[in-house]
């Protein structure tokens, strides 16, 4: 089982709105992957310039190799249990939590206002109450979504300066990258609990996977929809069985006259990736 702890939120509400993500913005918790050249179609990769990620056709010319686009380790070897970790695939398959709200009707003076919420429909809100890590391994969630309006919440979260005395101290975490991880583009964020005052949330697309980095806090996986609705992910990650060192778990816990953390959805959040072909098929 996953160790928990309980972290008290700090001072006051936190109310944080989230925001489209896009692989710059996330760079500090993991990666996204997504095409990163849309606009360029197999046929042409020949002749195009700048294409990131050292790619190279394949397949006879008719497919673009993007190479190395996201980052996965195994510190398994650092585990107080001595258990190694194996390479595993899990499928997850997450109910609506949440809703992305509808724009209010255009006729209606003020922008920025919301329809009023259908009963029965998940709310256009968001309590985070309960983050995890997986301290020894990098996690992806790859969706696959049919309707390429599906949409899944990423909440993240950084860490915390370790201090002597602290119950976290009991928590196992590896304490260093070793050589054969020189590319891995983030320093390990330690152990100690997460910063709640700078949690981030950001919206995800269905052509956009995420890769959490090894430590990295976030809440359990949070489809968008409708109720009903659910959003089907292929899980990659290492794990050796061993509860405390595959996930960590932190609880939040508010004051008897407060409400917590929660994350509010805009109107009509959209991706990067999800912009960019918009603007693609402008030109």
């Amino acid at each position: 089982m996953p160790s928990a702890h309980v972290v008290k939120v700090p001072g006051r509400d936190i109310v944080i709105e989230a925001v489209p993500l896009t692989p710059e913005a996330f760079a500090p918790f993991g990666d996204v992957v997504e095409n990163p050249r849309p606009d360029v179609h197999p046929s042409s990769a020949g002749t195009a310039t700048s294409l990131p990620f050292h790619a190279v056709t394949a397949n006879q010319g008719s497919a673009i190799k993007y190479q190395h686009v996201s980052s996965q380790v195994n510190l398994y070897d650092q585990a107080p249990s001595g258990c190694p970790g194996s390479a595993i695939m899990s499928m997850f398959v997450c109910a609506a939590r949440a809703r992305i709200p509808d724009p209010a009707p255009t006729s209606v003076p003020g922008a920025g206002a919301t329809a009023p919420d259908s009963p029965g429909q998940p709310p256009p809100t968001f309590q985070v109450s309960v983050l995890e890590r997986h301290p020894f391994t990098t996690q992806t969630f790859i969706p696959l979504a049919a309707n390429p309006a599906a949409r899944y919440l990423v909440i993240v979260a950084p860490t915390l300066p370790s201090a002597t005395g602290d119950n976290e101290a009991a928590l196992p975490v590896p304490s260093r990258l070793p050589p054969s991880t020189a590319n891995y583009p983030r320093p390990l964020p330690g152990g100690g609990l997460p910063d709640l005052r700078r949690l981030r949330a950001f919206v995800a697309t269905a052509t956009q996977a995420v890769t959490y980095g090894a430590g990295t806090w976030h809440a359990p996986m949070i489809a968008l929809g409708e109720a009903g609705k659910a959003v089907d992910f292929v899980v990659v990650q290492f794990a050796n069985g061993v509860g405390v060192e595959d996930c960590q778990e932190a609880f939040l816990e508010a004051a008897a006259d407060e409400k917590g953390v929660w994350v509010k959805l805009r109107p009509s959040v959209e991706g990067r990736g999800a912009k960019r072909r918009a603007e693609t098929a402008k030109l």
